[in-house]
Parts: C-alpha cells; structure tokens; sequence
C-alpha cells in the first residue's frame, strides 16, 4: 500500500497541487538524519561517505580569498579504474551514458574513482531559507512556476519529478560569474575548432542581500561576447531568464557585426543550438535549466551512482589543453569520480510538442542539487548525448561552482569541451564580485561587439 502511494505521488500531473512538507518533517532538516538540503547524512555501505558540511568557503591548505586553488583531496590517488574491461562489475552505478562511452572508446574512456567524500557546507541563511521553503513551496500555474524564497532550493524533500526539475533549475550557487572561457569542439577524425568567449551571468536571487520571491519576474542575466572562432568575433548576446514562464519565456538581445544593430532574438530557449558548433542546446546548460514545460516529468528514485565531484584539478592552470583535449573525450587523468546518491529523473517530450530531446535522464546531487550528469536520448528512443559538469567548490562564493563541462555526441563521435579557463591566466573565474543589470541590457551588447 505504502508503495502504491509513493507511486501515485510520483505520477500526479503537472496541473495538480502537491501537497507541502509537514512541519514535523521540515524540523527534521539540518538534523541528525537530514542535511539542510533534504540530503541523508549517513554514509552507505558500499562507499558513500558521510556527510559533515565541515567545510564552509574555506578548508584546510586552502591560502587565497578567489582563484584556484586544487582543494582538500588533492594528495589522493585513485581507489580504482571503471574500463570497458571491467565495466560489468560496476554496471549497477554507472548511468547508461558512461557505459556507452566505454563502448565507444575502450582506449580513450575511462572512469577514475576516489574516496567519497561529503564536507562542504552552505552559509547558516541558505539553510535556514531551504527551512522554510520546505513549508511554504509550492509547483504553481501548471508546473510552470514555483513559490518560496530565492537563494536555497524549494523542494528539499521533492514528491515528484517536477519539484525535483525545479530545484535543479535553482540550486544555491554564485550570485554572479565573470570569465573568459575557451571552448574546444572535438571531431571524430581528431581536428579541433576553439572558440572563446566573455562570459558573465547575474542571478540576484543568490545574493543574500537582493534575494527576493521566486516569483519576481527575473531569476537569472547573461553576457557572451565571442572572441573565437574569427568569423563570430564581436557577436554578443544578452539576456535574462525568467523565475516563472506563465507569461515569459528567456529573452535575448543580440548583437551582430554584420550588420552593427542589436536585434531581439527569435525564442532562444529550449533546443536552440549553442555557437560556435551548435554540439549542446540552451537547456543543456548546467545538465538542464530553463522552463521544464516541454517534458513530463518522473522522479525515478535516489540511486548510488559514480558521478564527478569535487574537480578541482581540470581546471588547474598548470594544465595546458594538449594534455586536457585530446580525440573521443577529455584525458580522464584529470576527471575525479567518487560514489555519490542521486536523484534520478526522466524527462519524457509531451506529445505535439517540438525538442531534439525525446528524453532526457537527470543525475541530481542529493547534497547540492546540481546536475552531475545528463543523459539525451533523440527522436527514435536512441541515447545520443551524454554530458557531465566537472563542479568544484569555490571559495569565493561558499558554494559549488561550474568548470568545464563536457558534450558527447555519441552519434557523430563529437564532443564539445565548454567553460575551460586553464589558459586564462587572470580571466579565470570571478564569482561573487557585484554587478548591475545594465551590464546585460541591449545597449551593453552594443558596447561588447565594438
């Protein structure tokens, strides 16, 4: 009976209202048995490790207040290797993606995995923001919005795959983030296209001092301003992402050299192609972000899976791309993977409804709520593209942050490695540091493509 009405709960349509946490059970955050986050704090007995949240915006060895830094576990060498010779043993906690990119490159593909570890912790006010999120949130105007405070998540004890969706779309992390990345898009035979890029985005709702309802109009701008490959040098696109989409729907203004006017851009949500290879769409951004209104929605359940985590190391600037990039996938020397639980959640295309994606599987951090990893399946059912984001902890924001973030193309043998800040000597991140929303206006867009 009991399972039966998990699975009723698991199954309500968007349109209906899940009821809210009890205030029993929302005590029982930051708790003995649940982190903040809804999280469990015990470790497991095959690996995962115990959550301390020891750890908050500064660690032992840790000497500078923003840069790189190569974290706590630096000194630690791998546990053991997952190949396409012993993928077998290890099938249970792979996800569908990672074993079919140790089929495809036996040689090139392979899984490094650490000790578990689970020490980084959030400020006293996002916690007590995620408190009382747990009481109050709600999945409103047909699943395309959500109430409750800005900066923690809202569903720290998620009933359906939507709650769940929506708390990957705004999982507490920086407020703001500056960088010139490059990007190295990889082809089957080998040959490499880079682009570059002015990246910068603004999300008032993390800044403990802007911080708002999600139902202010804005979540979240953004800046990108291309300066490779030649033939994009100068296009700059701004824009801003809505909390709620009932009435709104991501919005860009671009700038284009050809014709030196700032434009309105078509939609630029959902599957439209990223430049400069169009090898990811707009929503594969951080695993999945935007409106979720084109997928139903099913939470899957909690699963131990070999995720990356705490990839401090990929973005060491000692490290030069010819020993990051290299044919079929990134060098895995530099990828760390520890054993982590995860909310797992299928996303299913609504009928009548257009994406490249007739499926998606997200792999939800229980500890941060960030997706760790992506799983894109196209229209006749056949996975096509698996991603993953190598997150580290900052220092400068007290959260985790985004570094290079890896595409597969598991059709065309292409993949795309974005956000990579190695070789940028003092553009690499900036997180934190106060901006203003006339940075991402379309006047800004003009000044960025001069």
């Amino acid at each position: 009976m009991k399972t039966s009405l998990l699975m009723a709960l698991l199954t309500l349509p968007m349109s209906a209202a899940l009821a809210k946490v009890p205030a029993a059970k929302a005590a029982e955050l930051d708790g003995p048995k649940y982190t903040c986050m809804g999280a469990e704090r015990a470790a497991s007995p095959s690996g995962v490790a115990e959550y301390t949240g020891k750890f908050v915006g500064t660690w032992p060895g840790q000497s500078k207040p923003f840069g790189y830094e190569p974290g706590p576990y630096a000194d630690e060498k791998a546990k053991f290797t997952i190949s396409a010779d012993n993928v077998g043993q290890y099938a249970d906690k792979l996800t569908e993606g990672q074993k079919a990119l140790l089929k495809k490159y036996p040689k090139s593909y392979r899984i490094n995995v650490y000790q578990s570890h689970r020490d980084f912790g959030y400020a006293p006010w996002v916690c007590d923001t995620v408190k009382k999120n747990a009481v109050t949130s709600e999945v409103i105007n047909n699943g395309l919005g959500i109430t409750g405070i800005s900066g923690g998540i809202p569903f720290p004890f998620p009933a359906s795959g939507l709650e769940a969706v929506w708390n990957a779309v705004n999982p507490h992390r920086a407020s703001t983030e500056q960088a010139v990345t490059d990007i190295a898009d990889v082809y089957a035979n080998g040959s490499i296209a880079w682009g570059r890029n002015k990246f910068m985005t603004y999300n008032p709702g993390n800044d403990p001092e802007k911080r708002g309802s999600f139902q202010d109009k804005l979540n979240s701008y953004f800046y990108t301003s291309y300066i490779l490959p030649e033939r994009d040098k100068g296009f700059t696109a701004v824009g801003y992402q809505p909390n709620d989409f009932t009435k709104d729907a991501t919005a860009s203004w671009q700038y284009s050299p050809g014709i030196r006017r700032v434009r309105q851009a078509p939609e630029v949500g959902f599957d439209y192609p990223v430049p400069p290879a169009g090898l990811r769409t707009v929503d594969d951004d951080y695993g999945f972000n935007g409106s979720p209104e084109r997928y139903t929605w099913k939470l899957i359940g909690k699963k131990e899976i070999y995720v990356p985590y705490h990839n401090f190391k990929i973005n060491d600037p000692s490290i030069k791309y010819k020993d990051l990039i290299k044919p079929d996938t990134v060098n895995p020397e530099y990828v760390r993977y520890e054993l982590h639980r995860v909310w797992v959640v299928e996303g299913t295309l609504k009928a009548g409804v257009r994406h490249i994606y007739s499926k998606r599987i997200l792999y939800l951090d229980e500890d941060s709520w960030h997706t760790l990893w992506a799983d894109n399946y196209d229209g006749r059912g056949q996975l096509w593209r698996a991603n993953f984001v190598n997150f580290f902890y900052s220092q400068e924001s007290k959260a985790f942050h985004r570094g290079a973030t890896i595409y597969h193309d598991l059709s065309s043998g292409a993949y795309e490695a974005g956000y990579l800040v190695n070789e940028r000597g003092k553009d690499w991140w900036r997180i934190n540091q106060p901006m203003k929303p006339a940075m991402f206006s379309p006047e800004a867009a003009a000044r960025g493509g001069h």
